[in-house]
């Protein structure tokens, strides 16, 4: 992992922008004498990392102690993108503009992006709690379809906030069933695009003991903000 660049911000937050090979990351920690938990915030595919509302959130996050790190998937931000990927996003647009059924396109485009995401979440886990001053456990924040993989295979995944408008694979939802980390699941319940069943069907088919519903009125980009909160409590309680 190489430090790119680094500036204290005026919450005292250190951002400092990384690199891991080909994947490029921001790290927000906040100014603690002991090593801090770690959450790793992942965002849909298609937004860059430095994407307004995802930075806000990240560092509201991390100003409750806690080291905070993004990076952007493949084919997110300045990484390029395949032309199957392109093709992909295209049927896509096609199918929803014509308002046909489009689970078939999702499947064939999210499903190759998780398996291309998690190994490289992986690998920045591991960099990450190489690095003094971010110690477990580690929490895990936002894209659903990457989230449960990753909590599938990843042991120091302790607690996960999933955000519900996004499209999981069919292996995704069968591996839900694997999740027993405590959880807490948003869902915006007008959510255009993001069948509300498909939601509630994956939230009941989490194996987890303790999980949590959160749902708001308003469609995919309004979710509240003190939700943020909410979350914040949520990681005290299964981070510190």
């Amino acid at each position: 992992m190489q430090f790119t660049s680094e500036q204290r911000l005026d919450d005292g937050l250190l951002e400092r922008e990384f690199t891991l090979g080909e994947i490029p990351g921001t790290l927000w920690t906040p100014q603690s004498a002991a090593p801090v938990p770690l959450i790793l915030m992942a965002h849909n595919n298609g937004l860059p990392k430095a994407q307004p509302r995802l930075v806000a959130r990240a560092r509201r996050t991390a100003a409750f102690g806690y080291a905070v790190a993004a990076i952007d998937a493949p084919g997110c931000g300045d990484r390029p993108r395949s032309d199957a990927d392109d093709r992909a996003r295209a049927e896509l647009r096609r199918a929803m503009q014509a308002g046909e059924p489009a689970d078939e396109v999702f499947e064939s485009f999210v499903g190759p992006l998780v398996e291309r995401a998690v190994p490289e979440w992986r690998a920045t886990l591991d960099a990450l709690l190489s690095l003094p001053g971010i110690g477990g456990p580690v929490g895990y924040s936002g894209w659903t379809a990457v989230g449960i993989r990753l909590a599938a295979v990843e042991p120091r995944i302790a607690a996960a906030g999933f955000f519900a408008g996004g499209y999981v694979p069919r292996a995704q939802r069968e591996e839900a069933r694997q999740i027993t980390v405590p959880l807490l699941f948003l869902l915006q319940w007008d959510d255009e695009g993001n069948p509300r069943q498909h939601a509630l069907d994956l939230f009941d088919a989490f194996g987890s003991r303790e999980k949590t519903l959160h749902a708001n009125m308003g469609g995919h980009v309004g979710t509240p903000w003190f939700e943020v909160e909410d979350g914040g409590r949520f990681y005290d309680r299964h981070l510190k």
